[in-house]
């Protein structure tokens, strides 16, 4: 895998991505930061199989810094959700 710097199929810009992103209903948004955190840890993973333990042990440190962001997320939602419309 290549990593890039740029999302393939997103014209927009990284702001309006971030944009995008914070509009999100904070039950969507947890569902990515989740998806994220495994890919994170995916990541760290295949690093120290190939031995590389400080990217591996950083990418870990990352992967549960987005774990418990998930988790601050959902409690934003549990408090906000009885007042959402449909």
């Amino acid at each position: 895998m290549v990593h890039t710097s740029e999302i393939k199929n997103y014209n927009g810009s990284t702001q309006e991505l971030v944009e995008e992103l914070g509009n999100l209903r904070y039950d969507a948004l947890a569902n990515i930061l989740d998806l994220l955190a495994q890919k994170i840890e995916q990541d760290g993973q295949k690093d120290a199989e190939r031995r590389r333990v400080k990217l591996a042990s950083n990418l870990f440190a990352a992967a549960q810094n987005l774990n418990e962001t998930k988790e601050a997320i959902e409690k934003a939602w549990d408090i906000c959700e009885p007042y959402m419309k449909d």
